[in-house]
């Protein structure tokens, strides 16, 4: 069993990750309503991509207006009112939620480690893929996505305005893990890392990792960091064996099913 340690959280450092994790991730409509980041991606269903954040314990003002503003958005859009929530969201914001009976889903995990403590030395020297159109070919392979995706998918990716590296292995000349690294100052996001669960616990996923961050550190990253689901034990497991340590945790709310469906 994986046992992960929070630190105390830090607000400023929490803006920190979230503002680098919006860069990296960029969806394709932005609207806020005061300290709110509403996002919305037409071509893609991820909540990252969709969904409401509070940046401000402060800013918690008529609640229930505002996602019935934001609602709007989300239904044009054809898709399910969402609002992560990290630490910026304060307490009163995350009461509302729990009066109203809204659900909660898919919390993750955001973790950190210094470069200089990652054995990127001992990775195999790995140049990152150009081609965007293969690259998203072997993710949607290896995880076995929809493939309804793909143009949303390689949209998202063509708009990421750091630094980015597209990452593949192979075995026998077919995907095996797949993952990218977005080089933003200091900072190396590891984004998309996954392996063929047909291949996984033989070191692809690990081999992967240290290939991205090797690139990202010539480049002149010191700081690497991601976010997992927290219930991927294998994925904890392998990135809190690296060195990475978590820094604090968020989950998405949606409101309960409708009466009578």
């Amino acid at each position: 069993m994986v046992t992960v340690s929070p630190s105390p959280v830090h607000l400023p450092q929490v803006r920190r990750y979230e503002a680098a994790g919006f860069r990296a991730w960029p969806a394709a409509s932005v609207h806020y309503d005061g300290s709110w980041l509403i996002r919305l991606t037409a071509g893609h269903p991820g909540r990252r991509l969709n969904s409401i954040n509070p940046l401000d314990p402060s800013d918690c003002a008529k609640i229930g207006e505002r996602i019935a503003k934001a609602s709007r958005r989300f239904d044009a859009y054809n898709r399910p009112v969402t609002v992560r929530i990290s630490p910026l969201a304060g307490e009163q914001i995350t009461a509302f939620f729990d009066r109203e009976g809204w659900l909660r889903c898919a919390e993750s995990v955001v973790m950190t480690a210094d470069i200089a403590g990652i054995p990127t030395d001992s990775a195999i020297d790995h140049i990152p893929m150009k081609d965007i159109g293969r690259f998203v070919e072997a993710l949607l392979a290896v995880r076995g996505s929809d493939r309804s995706i793909k143009a949303g998918l390689s949209e998202i990716i063509d708009s990421i305005a750091p630094d980015t590296g597209l990452f593949v292995l192979q075995k026998d000349q077919v995907p095996v893990s797949t993952g990218l690294c977005v080089h933003d100052g200091e900072l190396a996001g590891l984004f998309e890392v996954a392996t063929h669960p047909d291949m996984r616990r033989q070191g692809f996923g690990r081999d992967l990792v240290l290939a991205a961050l090797r690139w990202a550190k010539l480049l002149g990253a010191s700081r690497a960091w991601l976010q997992v689901e927290a219930d991927n034990k294998e994925a904890l497991g392998l990135y809190s064996g690296l060195g990475f340590e978590e820094i604090y945790r968020y989950h998405y709310r949606q409101p309960p099913p409708a009466e009578g469906l």
